[in-house]
């Protein structure tokens, strides 16, 4: 009995004194910024590029509205199609169904295009639980008159 107890106790101190082939080392950090790993960090994962900014083709999404508690969402950026009659709009959001493109509202003025993005959650999925991951979203938003010219702005900012 005695001999079982001893080899109970050396597989107990070789096991907890292991090392795991999953801890870091010097050359190659457990987790670093942004990177999604560090679950105790409040910033989104999201994929990075070589210089350091997040990289990715955006998600083309058509406004689904009528949303649950519908806020305004800054974005990215705003590119003219090739006849100005049109912007590609870009922006960082979470996963659906927790965030959903609720609609989109321009204003149109001689010198500028104003173009406000709104998400919500989806009706259908009101306890839906989503995990907190960054996707880079786009949409199509069409204007009444080409762009010529005309400063864009954000009208979340």
């Amino acid at each position: 009995m005695r001999k079982l107890w001893l080899v109970a106790l050396l597989f107990l101190a070789v096991a907890c004194g292991g090392t795991s082939s999953t801890s870091a080392s010097p050359e190659q950090p457990e987790a670093s910024p942004g990177t999604g790993a560090d679950h105790g960090s409040s910033a989104p994962a999201s994929p990075v590029g070589p210089s350091g900014v997040p990289s990715g083709t955006p998600s083309p999404v058509t406004p689904a509205g009528p949303t649950l508690n519908p806020h305004k969402v800054p974005w990215e950026s705003a590119t003219p199609t090739g006849d100005g009659r049109s912007l590609d709009v870009v922006w960082w959001s979470g996963v659906e169904p927790c965030n959903v493109l609720d609609r989109v509202e321009v204003t149109e003025t001689a010198r500028e295009v104003t173009v406000t993005l709104y998400e919500g959650q989806d009706r259908r999925s009101p306890d839906a639980v989503c995990i907190e991951i960054a996707i880079m979203k786009s949409t199509k938003v069409p204007l009444k008159a080409p762009l010529d010219g005309r400063k864009v702005v954000d009208g979340a900012k």
